[in-house]
């Protein structure tokens, strides 16, 4: 039998990051162009997909990349504060237990990803995690990481907590499990079909099991 890859998101997924990175873009509002979030228009963005955020957003897409560049950099200096979902250690712990392989799919940088998974003590949990540039290009990355370690599309599922996580899965063929723990709503979540809709950590293992 084929050994399961889970394949992971990393902010929102893993690391509870909403916050510092709200904090984070609205330090950088004037520099980009764009209003600072209120905790009213946070609770409208959750229910908004991320092609919807942007749009909402007014950010020119020429400015993006610049804009995903410089929050990077800023959360550099946030990552001895963060904390991982909670009860997702243990969901990890529990996953790599029964034999499955581990890896982290993002547009954080590796250097973020690495530090946080050293200081929280994750860090011998995963097999790989890769690092993408750009906000819709996770794609192009996931069929990069098939091709690269050689997994068929059907022993892969990715797990995130965003619209772009299913609309990319989906794009390469793999199921995905959307989670409810990180930044967009159920709601907007359940509308982009996943293969499933979870709520707390603990519901992986079993999920990943039904597979």
């Amino acid at each position: 039998m084929t050994q399961k890859v889970i394949i992971f998101d990393f902010d929102g997924t893993i690391a509870d990051t909403v916050d510092a990175l709200v904090s984070i873009a609205n330090r950088l509002a004037i520099e980009f162009g764009y209003v600072q979030i209120t905790p009213e228009q946070l609770t409208l963005l959750k229910n908004l997909s991320s092609r919807e955020i942007i749009k909402y957003s007014g950010v020119s897409l020429f400015k993006i990349p610049f804009l995903v560049k410089k929050v990077k950099s800023e959360l550099k200096n946030k990552i001895q504060e963060l904390k991982p979902i909670p009860g997702i250690k243990e969901a990890l712990i529990e996953l790599q237990h029964h034999g499955y392989k581990l890896g982290i799919i993002t547009s954080n940088s590796r250097d973020n990803v690495t530090d946080f998974l050293q200081i929280n003590e994750l860090d011998s949990l995963f097999d790989f995690i890769y690092s993408g540039v750009t906000i819709f290009g996770k794609t192009t990355i996931i069929n990069n990481v098939l091709r690269q370690k050689q997994f068929k599309p059907q022993t892969v599922i990715y797990v995130g907590d965003e619209t772009r996580d299913i609309e990319a899965s989906k794009k390469a063929n793999i199921k995905v499990i959307a989670v409810t723990w990180g930044f967009n709503a159920p709601e907007i979540l359940a509308k982009q079909n996943p293969d499933f809709l979870i709520h707390q950590p603990s519901e992986l293992l079993q999920v990943i099991q039904s597979c």
